[in-house]
């Protein structure tokens, strides 16, 4: 079997001590690829260091928008410099958290970052890893109009099925992580249960949101299979099945990785 974690922050300083060893229990269970992500200019400039030094990782760049406030002139061209090595697959992760941020003139912030990176994304010709969190109907706003003609992701997704339809309308895929597992998983079983198969991801968004049964401790991408196997429960499959299906979605998005 061979998976693709499509959204990872090996960057991250939960890493710092033991990355070869994490890289290499991805590797024993079938993670032949791993895309990281960045959040900062300076962190997605990281990323691309540790892609370049790793056969099977890759690295998307961009301002998260719990980041926005270090966004400045420079940011986009920066941006734009470092997505022209070839282990850059895509722009992110990018997009609104409304979750944490309740101030009306941040929001806005977010809004206008998330549009220049869209089109940024747009001018190199490279998909988006979007991160919606509270922020649903902006979201798909945006995406409709400035994000028009360019393809991507919403990470983790979190919002209803209709909203899915319409992502899918848009050759937008959805990314499911640990929280699939949760017993409170709320309709993301029922909403995967209707959704293309040839339009879901898997990720872990390590080291945040480790899927049971390791809830409680450090993600890492070692960890795909336990989501793949909800899935595969889900949608009446063998794990292969998700790892074949899933694996073949993540190439197709992210071209760079096939």
């Amino acid at each position: 079997m061979e998976f693709v974690d499509t959204h990872a922050h090996l960057t991250d300083e939960a890493y710092n001590e033991d990355l070869i060893e994490t890289l290499e229990r991805a590797k024993s269970v079938g993670v032949t690829k791993i895309i990281t992500m960045g959040d900062t200019v300076e962190n997605s400039a990281a990323s691309l260091r540790l892609a370049e030094e790793y056969s099977g990782i890759f690295a998307a760049v961009g301002v998260h928008p719990e980041t926005a406030a270090e966004w400045d002139k420079n940011s986009a061209e920066k941006l734009y410099e470092l997505a022209k090595s070839e282990k850059v697959v895509g722009i992110g992760e990018i997009g609104l958290d409304y979750y944490w941020e309740k101030d009306e003139e941040k929001k806005e912030l977010q809004r206008k970052i998330f549009i220049e990176q869209l089109r940024l994304a747009k001018e190199l010709n490279l998909p988006v890893c979007v991160h919606d969190r509270d922020a649903h109907g902006d979201t798909l706003k945006i995406l409709k109009t400035e994000g028009k003609g360019v393809l991507g992701v919403c990470h983790c997704f979190s919002g209803s099925y209709e909203m899915a339809a319409e992502l899918f309308k848009m050759d937008f895929y959805i990314g499911v992580d640990g929280p699939l597992t949760f017993k409170n998983a709320a309709k993301l079983p029922e909403i995967l249960a209707k959704s293309p198969k040839d339009r879901v991801l898997l990720e872990t968004d390590s080291p945040y949101l480790s899927p049971a049964p390791m809830r409680g401790k450090r993600n890492e991408p070692a960890n795909i299979p336990h989501i793949a196997a909800k899935l595969a429960e889900i949608w009446n499959a063998s794990v292969e099945e998700v790892a074949e299906i899933t694996t073949g979605n993540a190439k197709r998005l992210y071209q760079k990785t096939a």
